[in-house]
């Protein structure tokens, strides 16, 4: 089953320079199309694939399909004529599941010294050797007042440097490259989804934000601040677990679940019964957010300025007002798509679907960075 918006097809004349964005997720394959036009990105086309159908599972089940089942279901929705994909140039987003992140602290000096340390540090936090994965760092910004740091007064200054360590095993990179190469596209570079979002739904701001991805399976959390990734959590809790739950509890099929769902979210029209069983998965969710919150603020003596959503299972209707009741913070909706331009029409559908293209854009944006002269 596909889902698109094609109504840029007859809107904008192809040329060459577009970029595609990638997002192979557990239930579903996202794609975004952009090209840059007088010095803005032009959105042309998006489009999703579930994924469920190619494990004979329902849509918006989450899936864990082989290789060759994502090569698969990737062409077909390349092939898709409603999609209408018009190019190969793109870059790929690779799921945080599979990579490993990490704060460690290094001592302060300067960057050539750090990075002849980094790879003999990092053996103590990746539980593989180093020789099977490919790794990444970057030096997270000092807070000016040094408010980002425990307060110990009886504690030594102590000079040091706080550093982001990113981890990947060679065998998910080769595993994306085997994807790519056989699906004739060409991609540049493999990113994690997180740091896609991050472009794609973040403003400049040196205020702490959380972001929750509520995918089909897991429910993931980041804690940024100053454009680095100060903490994460993942809860193993989903969209797809409140499709189960309304199925058992209401005596359907999980398609007919998955459709109500979507259809109706926590209307007037859906009843309170139905809320009830929203409530009812998403309680423990939001208790895991609220203790993440409060970890970080007792730690680092902050406090958050928002909650940002994203991802498939934010866009379930009202999910804004019940989260930001449970937890007495602001809360808004991803909106990714306010950094491409796209007919004024398209406002509303868009703003709706967002969330859930905030990887595939973020990944577009990048590499239509990277293409420009």
């Amino acid at each position: 089953m596909v889902f698109m918006e094609n109504f840029f097809k007859n809107l904008f004349k192809k040329k060459g320079g577009s970029v595609l964005g990638i997002d192979i997720g557990s239930s579903s394959i996202k794609v975004v199309q952009l090209q840059k036009k007088a010095g803005k990105a032009v959105l042309e086309t998006y489009g999703e694939l579930a994924l469920g159908p190619y494990a004979k599972m329902e849509i918006g089940q989450a899936t864990s399909l082989p290789t060759e089942k994502i090569i698969e279901a990737l062409g077909d929705l390349m092939k898709e004529k409603e999609v209408n994909i018009t190019t190969k140039v793109c870059g790929v987003a690779i799921p945080f599941a599979s990579s490993l992140m990490s704060i460690i602290e290094m001592p302060a000096l300067p960057y050539k010294q750090l990075a002849s340390m980094i790879p003999l540090e990092a053996r103590k936090y990746i539980p593989v050797p180093i020789s099977e994965v490919v790794i990444d760092w970057s030096i997270i910004p000092k807070d000016d007042t040094k408010d980002d740091e425990p307060v110990d007064e009886t504690a030594k200054p102590l000079a040091h440097t706080d550093v982001l360590l990113v981890a990947i095993h060679n065998e998910t990179i080769s595993r994306y490259t085997e994807i790519v190469a056989k699906t004739g596209l060409e991609s540049s570079f493999f990113e994690i989804e997180i740091f896609s979002t991050m472009r794609s739904v973040l403003e400049q701001s040196n205020n702490p934000v959380m972001i929750v991805d509520m995918g089909a399976a897991t429910t993931k959390l980041y804690v940024v601040e100053r454009g680095t990734v100060r903490n994460s959590h993942t809860i193993n809790r989903g969209s797809q677990d409140i499709t189960s739950t309304l199925s058992k509890s209401l005596g359907i099929p999980l398609h007919d679940a998955e459709l109500m769902k979507r259809g109706m979210g926590l209307t007037p029209e859906a009843g309170p019964h139905f809320e009830e069983i929203v409530n009812l998965v998403l309680s423990y969710v939001f208790s895991e957010i609220n203790q993440v919150i409060l970890n970080y603020q007792r730690k680092y003596k902050k406090t958050l300025s928002k909650v940002i959503l994203v991802g498939g299972g934010s866009s379930l209707k009202g999910i804004e007002a019940l989260a930001q009741k449970n937890l007495q913070i602001e809360v808004v909706a991803g909106n990714p798509f306010v950094k491409t331009e796209a007919p004024a029409f398209l406002e509303q559908i868009l703003r709706e679907t967002g969330p859930e293209f905030a990887v595939a854009v973020g990944v577009a944006l990048r590499k239509l960075q990277e293409i420009e002269p």
